[in-house]
């Protein structure tokens, strides 16, 4: 099953709306109507850089523009297949499950091909994440109720999920885990120590962009706040960073996992909400900004 890849976009400035003058000999011209023009021909620096893979950076890009924030898209990682994912849709098959696992967008999307070439068997979701939720939306509203999206936990991480799931009965609960092969082992080992059997298939893995535009990553390096959306589009972050002398600005996370990550790679300027989320994200980017003294005017020739 192939899965999409991603390439760089080249920075664009957003366009901006003015409100045209009425003209001063009393023209007819249409009080109140807005028209659109580009930013320069030279186009400012960014105020930030947004990593994800392509494809899924046009609603941070749209909220931060509201803020009227200048971004750069420079997708770090792409999805490739996983070395299990031939075999989900034989194990969806072949097995019954209490529950499904599902913690990103991408798991989401990757279990939905492998789920509907098994045939659409009955199955019970448990998310992570109202972006993971999401995914499912619209194969809820014409399935025939064979997928069921039944938990999401208190706080969207990995852990809070192994904690919290319900048990379903009294004897063994099955769990499937379609995950990333770079996912690390806390839901599945928290799963198991509450005595829950759990089947993980590695699905799909990410890994770097390659060939970057150097015309790109100059402006991307000098940028002051980075926006990272996992733990493998961080260390393609600093992969590239380490081109440059003491790249010390500022890393916007997601969440509090990659967060966690940017500490242990030893960075000091990390922002982060405390429910990842959209909204969270963006106020953490403003935060960001604001620490580096950075105005929010819409940009001007």
């Amino acid at each position: 099953m192939a899965l999409s890849s991603s390439h760089l976009l080249a920075f664009s400035p957003p366009s901006a709306t003015f409100r045209r003058a009425r003209h001063a000999g009393g023209g007819r011209g249409r009080a109140g109507a807005t028209g659109r023009f580009m930013a320069c021909s030279s186009p400012p620096p960014p105020d930030v850089v947004v990593t994800r893979e392509r494809g899924k950076n046009a609603k941070l890009i749209a909220a931060l523009e509201k803020h009227n924030v200048r971004t750069l898209e420079l997708p770090l990682i792409k999805h490739v297949e996983g070395p299990d994912t031939d075999r989900l849709s034989a194990v969806l098959r072949d097995e019954k499950f209490d529950w499904i696992t599902i913690t990103s967008p991408e798991a989401a999307a990757v279990f939905l091909e492998g789920w509907k070439a098994a045939g659409n068997p009955k199955v019970r979701i448990a998310v992570v994440g109202t972006g993971t939720a999401r995914v499912f939306d619209e194969v809820m509203q014409y399935n025939d109720g064979s997928l069921e999206v039944a938990f999401s936990p208190s706080k969207a991480m990995g852990k809070f999920l192994a904690s919290e799931l319900p048990r379903t009965t009294e004897t063994t609960c099955k769990v499937l885990y379609p995950a990333s092969a770079k996912a690390g082992h806390e839901i599945q080992n928290g799963l198991s120590d509450r005595g829950f059997e759990v089947t993980r298939l590695n699905t799909y893995t990410t890994v770097p962009v390659q060939d970057v535009d150097p015309l790109i990553l100059k402006p991307a390096l000098s940028a002051p706040v980075v926006a990272v959306a996992s733990p493998s589009a961080l260390r393609a972050w600093l992969n590239l960073a380490s081109q440059v002398d003491n790249w010390g600005n500022a890393i916007a996370c997601i969440g509090e996992t990659t967060a966690s990550a940017a500490k242990k790679f030893g960075l000091k300027s990390i922002y982060y909400p405390s429910h990842p989320g959209l909204d969270g994200w963006v106020e953490s980017i403003l935060e960001a900004l604001r620490a580096h003294g950075q105005p929010k005017e819409a940009p001007g020739c």
